[in-house]
């Protein structure tokens, strides 16, 4: 919420304002509703105590009316930072429920005026646009930076150690409140979500963020250390919204049980086909229609996002060799199948014995180093359903 004809902040370079009489806080959001709110959001505010002027600097902002979607596919999402003010924007968020937590940060006279000036000039139209990246560039990223650069580096110093989890692993932990989306999530990334990290790096995450600033000591004007956050407190407590689990949630027995239990449906109604059961045959079909809609699209999808676009996480994706375009082509000779026509049947069994054939490619390569994504979820649902159909289809008779 952009306020329009905002006058130049008063702590912008050349103006009024006094390092002695600056605040400067970092709010973080606590997890929403909808997928872009998931992972919560930060946003840093500057008051001036003694001008009684307050703004908070939200690098999340973003227009859905210019192409979003198609930017989107490209990789190439473009945000901007807005300044709003404090208490409006802290309300709306205990409008949707979600958490509201407060740290002043601990800063030096001059270091607050460093920060404040570097807000002011983010904000101005020649300043504002970033290209945004989920994991390297966002509305934690940049406030994580910005408070670096007011520390002289002591963040990045402190934070230049492994981090305790992977994205991979963050990624799965927060997008866990939709098993369908996280997987979706999950299929659509590549192994670079599964490379070593650094807790800077972890900091993509608000949450994150305001822990590392929780444990940060930095030196003082004495020399001697005090922590980061001057004086911390909840503005608002979420009431209904699930909080995150602390360890990403271990998914692959039951969609394993999953995999199983559609490869087998398959293989015993092609079976009870075989025997004459015209039911078994349409339900068979149909199953098959499902799975290339469903994750045929997918399969199409990840295959020209990752030849074709700047979304380098979807590149060199090892679950091509799962769920891929050729799993598309069970929709129309799944409805083919269903209706009766023998061509349909000839050409799912051409379908699934090259599905299952990448699959177990997919599987034996794991003990090459070059294949270490982490897709085991992937592999647990997805080849079962494979091999279960390929077997079905083999039998002619």
């Amino acid at each position: 919420m952009v306020v329009a004809g905002l006058a130049p902040a008063p702590w912008a370079p050349d103006g009024p304002s006094q390092g002695e009489d600056l605040e400067v806080s970092l709010a973080t959001f606590g997890p929403g509703d909808d997928l872009p709110s998931w992972w919560g959001h930060g946003a840093l505010f500057v008051e001036d105590r003694r001008l009684n002027q307050a703004r908070l600097y939200n690098y999340g902002m973003f227009d859905f009316s210019t192409g979003f979607v198609h930017k989107f596919v490209q990789g190439r999402l473009e945000f901007w930072v807005g300044e709003d003010p404090v208490r409006a924007s802290f309300e709306m968020y205990k409008h949707l429920d979600r958490e509201v937590t407060v740290q002043e940060l601990n800063l030096t006279p001059a270091q607050r005026l460093v920060l404040a000036h570097a807000l002011a000039v983010n904000v101005t139209p020649e300043h504002r646009d970033y290209l945004y990246h989920h994991y390297n560039d966002n509305c934690s990223t940049r406030p994580r930076d910005l408070i670096d650069q007011a520390l002289g580096g002591q963040l990045l110093v402190a934070t230049s150690v492994p981090a305790r989890m992977s994205l991979r692993e963050h990624t799965r932990r927060y997008s866990s409140v939709n098993l369908p989306m996280s997987l979706v999530l999950d299929y659509l990334q590549n192994d670079e979500l599964d490379r070593p990290i650094t807790q800077r790096e972890e900091a993509f995450l608000p949450d994150e963020l305001e822990r590392q600033l929780d444990h940060l000591q930095i030196a003082g004007p004495d020399g001697a250390l005090v922590p980061a956050v001057k004086r911390k407190w909840v503005y608002y407590q979420s009431v209904g919204m699930p909080k995150t689990p602390e360890v990403p949630p271990n998914w692959v027995p039951g969609l394993l049980a999953f995999g199983l239990a559609v490869g087998g449906a398959g293989f015993g109604l092609r079976r009870l086909e075989l025997k004459g059961r015209r039911w078994a045959r349409v339900l068979l079909g149909l199953l098959n229609a499902l799975l290339g809609l469903t994750w045929g699209s997918l399969g199409v999808f990840l295959f020209i996002v990752g030849l074709f676009t700047n979304h380098m996480v979807a590149h060199h994706n090892e679950n091509l060799l799962l769920i891929n375009p050729v799993t598309f082509g069970a929709l129309p000779f799944g409805l083919m199948y269903a209706f009766g026509r023998p061509r349909g049947a000839r050409a799912l069994r051409w379908v699934w014995v090259m599905l299952a054939g990448t699959a177990a490619l997919g599987i034996v390569l794991k003990v090459l180093p070059w294949f270490d994504q982490a897709n085991w979820n992937l592999i647990a649902m997805a080849a079962p359903v494979s091999f279960g159909l390929a077997a079905a289809f083999w039998r002619k008779h």
